[in-house]
C-alpha cells in the first residue's frame, strides 16, 4: 500500500470513530515502522538543575550589517585560510554569493564574497578537493530558492589557489535544483567523489558524481525522487566503506541509506518513513549521539514552505535513529520544536554527554515567547529535556557548532532566512558565545 493511501485510510478510520487529531498523528507515525525496524519513544528526563537556559549564551552579529531581509540558506564553520582561527562561510541567496566571514584576529570578523556568483546558493562545504593542501569550497546551487521544475541547478567547486583567491569550476549544470553536496572517497581511489541532493520540485534526484580528475565528473543515479535535502556520508555498517544517507522531503518524508558495496555499487534501504505527507522534513546530520562508536542519524521536521499560512505544526520536532549495528536502526523521538530546522549534536553544557541543538525556522513570530533556539539536554542516558536558549532572532534555519574563540568550549553560529512576517526581530548571521 502506498504511503499516501495508508495515510488516507488511517485518517478516514480515525474520523469515523471521532479520534482526536493528536491520536490520529500518533497512529500515522506508528504505521511507518512496518518495514521491520523498531521504534521507541524514551520518557522525558526528570527535571534537574541545568546551566542551559535563556542567557546562557550571548549573541552578536558577525559579518556585514543586515540590509533588508536576511536570506541566509546555509553556513559552515571552517578555518579556510588555515591560520588557526576558525571562520564562517555562508550562502547568501539575496546576493547569490558565498561569503567568507573571516576571523582576522581572535573575536574580530570581516566579511568578503569569494569566487564568482552562484545562482541560488543553498549549501556550502569546505574540503581540499584536488589534494594540493589548500581548502576549496563546494557549493550546491538551486538556481532559484523557491520551488521550480526547470533544470537551473548547479554544482560548483571554488578552487583555492593558496592565496585565498577562488576560481569557480562548474562541474554540473543544467540540472535539477541542487541543495546539498558532500565530498567523499566512495571508491577508495584517493580521489574525492561528490554526493548531491537535488530537490527539484515535482522532479528531482539524488546522485553521486565520480571524480575523473581535472574537474571532470560522471554522474551516477542513486534515487529518482524529488525532495532530497541532505546527503551526508559515514560508514554506517562498520565495513570500512563510506555509505550515504539521504533525507527526502516532499510527499515522501523518508530517510534512505545507500550501503556501499564497493566498485561504485550501492544497496538502497529506507531507514525511516513518516506516513504524514506534511511531516516537513527539514534537516539531518550524522553524529554519535550515545558515544558507542557507531554513527547515528539525527533529523528535524519543521518545514512549512508549502503552507498557505506558514508557521509551525503540532508534529514538528527532533528525532534520532540509533545505530544498533549491522545496518539496523531504532527510532527515538527527542522532543517537540515548532518549525524545527538544522539539528546539531554537541556537548553544549560540557558535562560529557552529547546534546542536540536546533533552531526554529517557522513559528508564530507574533508571540514574544515563540521558541527560536533550543538545546535538548542529554541526561547521559539519551533522555532529553528541551532548554529554550533564546526567543530571538526569528526565522533561523541553520545552526552550526564549534570552538570559535579557542576557549575549549562550544559556540554556535546561526543564519536566518526571513520568509514571512513579522520581521521585527530578524538577524543575518549571529555568533553565540558563553555569557561571562
Amino acid at each position: 500500500m502506498r504511503k499516501a493511501d495508508l495515510l488516507l485510510w488511517v485518517g478516514l478510520a480515525a474520523a469515523a470513530v471521532g479520534l482526536p487529531v493528536w491520536l490520529v498523528h500518533s497512529m500515522q507515525q506508528r504505521t511507518a515502522f512496518a518495514g521491520g525496524f523498531s521504534a521507541t519513544t524514551r520518557s522525558s528526563a526528570p527535571a534537574k538543575t541545568s546551566v542551559l537556559r535563556e542567557g546562557f549564551l550571548t549573541a552578536r552579529a558577525i559579518g556585514k550589517p543586515l540590509e533588508g531581509l536576511p536570506l541566509i540558506t546555509d553556513l559552515v564553520i571552517a578555518d579556510l585560510d588555515q591560520d588557526g582561527l576558525p571562520d564562517v562561510l555562508c550562502c547568501d541567496a539575496g546576493t547569490n554569493r558565498v561569503c567568507w566571514i573571516r576571523q582576522v584576529r581572535r573575536g574580530v570578523f570581516e566579511e568578503q564574497p569569494i569566487g564568482d556568483p552562484v545562482a541560488g546558493p543553498a549549501h556550502v562545504e569546505v574540503v581540499d578537493m584536488n589534494g594540493d593542501g589548500y581548502l576549496d569550497v563546494l557549493v550546491g546551487g538551486m538556481g532559484v530558492i523557491m520551488p521550480n521544475n526547470e533544470k537551473i541547478g548547479s554544482v560548483v567547486i571554488m578552487e583555492n589557489d593558496g592565496h585565498q583567491h577562488f576560481t569557480n569550476h562548474v562541474v554540473l549544470d543544467h540540472t535539477y535544483r541542487t541543495n546539498h553536496v558532500t565530498a567523499a572517497d566512495l571508491r577508495g581511489t584517493g580521489r574525492l567523489d561528490l554526493v548531491i541532493g537535488q530537490f527539484g520540485y515535482n522532479e528531482g534526484a539524488m546522485q553521486w558524481l565520480e571524480n575523473q580528475g581535472n574537474w571532470k565528473f560522471v554522474a551516477h543515479p542513486l534515487l529518482d525522487l524529488a525532495g532530497t535535502i541532505n546527503t551526508p556520508v559515514a560508514d554506517l555498517d562498520g565495513d570500512g566503506r563510506l555509505d550515504i544517507v539521504g533525507l527526502v522531503s516532499q510527499d515522501w518524508e523518508e530517510v534512505y541509506a545507500f550501503f556501499n558495496r564497493g566498485g561504485g555499487e550501492f544497496t538502497r534501504r529506507v531507514l525511516y518513513g513518516s506516513t504524514n505527507p506534511d511531516f516537513g522534513s527539514s534537516g539531518l546530520c550524522i553524529a554519535d549521539v550515545n558515544r558507542d562508536g557507531r554513527p547515528d542519524i539525527v533529523y528535524t521536521n519543521g518545514d512549512a514552505f508549502d503552507y498557505a499560512t506558514p508557521g509551525s505544526r503540532p508534529w514538528h520536532g527532533v528525532q534520532w535513529l540509533e545505530n544498533r549495528g549491522g545496518g539496523r536502526f531504532t527510532y527515538h523521538r527527542i522532543g517537540d520544536l515548532p518549525g524545527a530546522y538544522s539539528p546539531v549534536v554537541a556537548d553544549l553544557d560540557g558535562d560529557g554527554d552529547n546534546d542536540v541543538i536546533g533552531v526554529s525556522g517557522f513559528n508564530d513570530w507574533t508571540k514574544p515567547d515563540a521558541w527560536a533556539l533550543v538545546c535538548f539536554e542529554n541526561d547521559g542516558r539519551e533522555s532529553f529535556t528541551a532548554r529554550v536558549l533564546s526567543h530571538a532572532p526569528s526565522h533561523m534555519i541553520v545552526v552550526k557548532a564549534g570552538d570559535l574563540n579557542g576557549d575549549g568550549k562550544v559556540e554556535l553560529v546561526t543564519g536566518s532566512y526571513a520568509f514571512y512576517p513579522p520581521y521585527d526581530r530578524v538577524a543575518r548571521v549571529m555568533l553565540w558565545e558563553r555569557t561571562p
